[in-house]
């Protein structure tokens, strides 16, 4: 039984450069680094307890895999998104995108095609590529401000009879979008037609937005069960992506087994003393630092989406359902990418994440961390508007 919540304080200022943070010693000191995706706020405080009292014991052998990881998914996913999982469909990885890359690996061969729906997460370009596989790009299509799927252009991708997985990104990164129950059916029904195997890198789903509710692949159907599996992290939400551990969920008996060989042939089944722990603790007492957490970067977002529209029209903000990442639309600024680059880092002093980075659809973009406290991020769209100011 989870205590009482208590209020986390995601004002406080943690220095983190000089602490191995990626995202903080890349760039000079003038710079607000904006791009990778971790927040810069503490980690719950349950989890920072658990850790020392372990750390205090001073043997860190190999650990037991004990089932209380499967345990801590069961309880996660069925109080926050009512999915009810059984113990034998929870398979540990070390990290999402490995765990992606098993399933290219166990699903299909070199040569085939696998979907990807563009600008998305870069990671999904080169672990297709990587691993001799083609990418089946399905473009997403940006329309009034929002991105929409392409069903035409995507059942075009799926019917071919070389494409044997679809990799889902659901949240949406970049884009931010949420995807409803329609589409996902749509997307579902299309890969039932075409024997195509879903893959849906969910690890966003805890920071959903007022208005959106994140729907887990295989809740939509039986039928649906059968043909995918879905990867989780609770790091994005309660910022562990350094402690590597993440959980792949299939019900589908054949698709586990087929999976486990890849990871068994790989040796990427081995857990962690200081990743599975907080993990658990994460998902079995942590529901309130969650919860605080999106309410904090909704007000982020609507700060931001505010000041944009009055003060820094020239760029455009794509309004995320979900995510702390921020796609902004820097079209009417009329740079070159190399142009716009330089002149977020040289002029803005901000670190961005380059739009072109997740595809070619993404030239002329740029993607921005909110997950940070209010006054970094006043600062940062102040820097925005000066430098925008400055153009004209």
């Amino acid at each position: 039984m989870e205590d009482l919540p208590s209020k986390h304080n995601f004002e406080e200022v943690i220095k983190r450069r000089g602490t191995d943070a990626k995202k903080h010693n890349v760039y000079p000191e003038d710079i607000i680094p904006m791009g990778i995706a971790e927040t810069d706020f503490k980690c719950p405080q349950p989890i920072i307890d658990a850790m020392v009292n372990r750390a205090e014991h001073g043997i860190y052998g190999y650990p037991l895999n004990s089932t209380s990881f499967n345990q801590a998914v069961i309880k996660w996913q069925g109080e926050r998104f009512e999915w009810e999982i059984e113990e034998e469909w929870v398979e540990f990885a070390p990290a999402i995108v490995t765990a992606l890359v098993t399933a290219i690996q166990a699903f299909t061969h070199p040569g085939d095609k696998v979907v990807i729906q563009t600008p998305v997460y870069h990671p999904f370009h080169s672990i297709v590529t990587n691993n001799g596989r083609i990418k089946a790009v399905n473009q997403l299509i940006l329309k009034d401000g929002k991105y929409l799927i392409d069903f035409e252009d995507l059942e075009y991708r799926l019917k071919d009879p070389r494409t044997k997985l679809m990799l889902l990104c659901n949240p949406h990164n970049p884009v931010g979008r949420v995807y409803t129950r329609e589409e996902l059916l749509k997307i579902g029904e299309l890969c039932l037609k075409h024997n195509v195997i879903v893959a849906s890198d969910e690890i966003h789903s805890d920071l959903v937005y007022s208005g959106h509710k994140h729907i887990p692949f295989p809740t939509l159907s039986e039928e649906l069960q059968q043909i995918s599996l879905v990867f989780i992290n609770p790091s994005k939400t309660f910022n562990l992506a350094g402690l590597r551990t993440a959980a792949v969920i299939t019900p589908n008996r054949f698709l586990r087994e087929t999976y486990r060989e890849r990871v068994l042939s790989n040796r990427v089944d081995g857990r962690t003393v200081f990743g599975t722990l907080p993990f658990e603790i994460a998902y079995n007492e942590c529901g309130y630092y969650a919860d605080q957490i999106v309410e904090y970067l909704e007000q982020n977002v609507n700060y931001l989406l505010k000041y944009f529209e009055e003060k820094i029209p020239a760029i455009k903000v794509i309004q995320p359902e979900a995510t702390y990442l921020i796609w902004l639309d820097c079209r009417d600024l009329r740079m070159t990418q190399e142009a716009l680059n330089r002149f977020m880092l040289e002029q803005a002093k901000l670190g961005l994440n380059d739009g072109i980075l997740f595809g070619e659809e993404g030239r002329g973009f740029m993607r921005m961390n909110i997950g940070c406290r209010r006054a970094v991020l006043e600062d940062a769209l102040q820097r925005i508007e000066n430098a925008v100011n400055e153009l004209s």
